[in-house]
């Protein structure tokens, strides 16, 4: 089944552009008269703050998109709603019908973090992050491009040696709606010894794998022509059908080297030589450890955004990052990457480029600047330690 134009056009726009390390954006003073006779033109965003440093993150990142499209005549309409843990304490639902209701009505949902140690002893059924499962399978969200950037300001910062780090730039195209997370039946029974056992089921159809490929074959068309598919062949019948259907998608992209790499192997090489991926496609289990695992890449997960697009709907924009219950209230998470996930959904889902270019280039500005949250700082010359809402006030200063 081949993949409808609009999904294929919309994930091939989301690669090549780097998120971090822009040059800093120079923009003309407007007249007096031309920001008066400015039209708006009003997005509508659900946004979801979700748990622990969620809301934070979110207030600084909703702030920053205010004033970066007021700069270019962009106004946004911003329906708050529930989801996770939240939602669980307000209405029993880890995601209420309303919020699925109002992210389907409006042009782009924004996420920040969901969970926390306080439902942790739920059943995995009513647990805050079967509401992130079920949006994104109730906005067919299917496509996951995480992208996994080393700021140049910040490569002395990773756990890994800065050779190996500087200048990596690669992009992770998870299935986001199928797999092991979604797959029937699943549960907990009893075995022929009478003793309790938990179940998965890890499954995939040849239209749902190629879905995917194409996303990736075009994002590979658009960066390095490299793409590097990842699975378990060697023991997993589920894996060896995802080979053989991205080997036959592979022929209608003759111009992309195509190569296939174990996931074991694939996650150490990541570390050992992370130069040498460009664009990597993967089912939705390893595609989580991977993306999680690339993120450290730049020394923390609170830098990098992600997107999870549709075929046609609203996409879902949100940091990689989880919802850090151990440090919410404290005002020291960072909230470079919710920022950055907005800028992503300014370029790609609502198509407006140069409110994302102000974002983008105003989180340059600040690390350029020194400043660190406590994830990235290192202790040299130049730096300096900021708390959350510094970091955000420092943010509206550049834009």
């Amino acid at each position: 089944m081949a993949l409808a134009s609009k999904q294929i056009s919309r994930a091939a726009s989301m690669v090549g552009r780097r998120l971090v390390g822009r040059p800093t954006l120079v923009a003309g003073r407007a007249s007096r008269s031309a920001r008066i006779t400015t039209i708006c033109k009003v997005h509508k965003v659900c946004v979801l703050p979700g748990d622990g440093i969620g809301p934070e993150i979110m207030d600084v990142a909703t702030k920053a998109l205010t004033v970066a499209g007021s700069k270019e005549g962009e106004e946004f309409e911003y329906k708050y709603c529930l989801i996770g843990g939240a939602a669980i304490d307000a209405t029993g639902k880890p995601l209420p019908d309303e919020t699925l209701a109002t992210a389907k009505e409006s042009d782009a949902v924004l996420l920040a973090a969901i969970g926390g140690y306080k439902w942790d002893a739920l059943p995995s059924a009513q647990r805050p992050e079967r509401g992130l499962l079920a949006i994104r399978a109730g906005l067919n969200a299917f496509a996951n491009l995480r992208p996994a950037i080393v700021p140049r300001q910040l490569a002395d910062s990773s756990p890994l040696k800065r050779e190996l780090v500087e200048g990596v730039d690669i992009l992770i195209v998870r299935e986001l709606v199928g797999g092991i997370y979604f797959g029937q039946p699943r549960g907990f029974g009893t075995n022929e010894k009478g003793e309790r056992i938990g179940f998965n089921t890890d499954v995939y159809s040849e239209p749902e794998v190629e879905r995917i490929a194409r996303v990736a074959f075009e994002a590979a068309r658009k960066r390095g022509k490299r793409l590097c598919s990842v699975e378990k062949s060697n023991v997993l019948e589920v894996s060896q059908l995802w080979k053989e259907v991205v080997i036959r998608v592979g022929k209608d992209y003759p111009d992309v080297e195509l190569s296939h790499m174990y996931i074991d192997n694939a996650a150490m090489q990541l570390l050992r030589n992370p130069k040498y991926f460009d664009v990597i496609v993967t089912g939705n289990i390893f595609g989580d450890i991977l993306s999680d695992e690339a993120s450290m890449l730049a020394g923390s997960l609170g830098l990098l955004p992600s997107a999870s697009i549709s075929g046609g709907g609203p996409g879902i924009y949100e940091p990689v990052h989880g919802s850090a219950p151990d440090i919410a209230g404290k005002d020291i998470a960072n909230p470079l990457a919710m920022v950055l996930s907005a800028a992503m959904m300014c370029r790609y889902d609502l198509s407006i480029p140069k409110v994302a270019d102000r974002l983008e280039a105003a989180v340059n500005a600040v690390l350029d600047a020194g400043l660190r949250t406590g994830d990235i700082y290192k202790e040299a010359p130049g730096t300096r330690l900021v708390k959350c809402s510094e970091m955000g006030a420092e943010l509206m200063k550049h834009l």
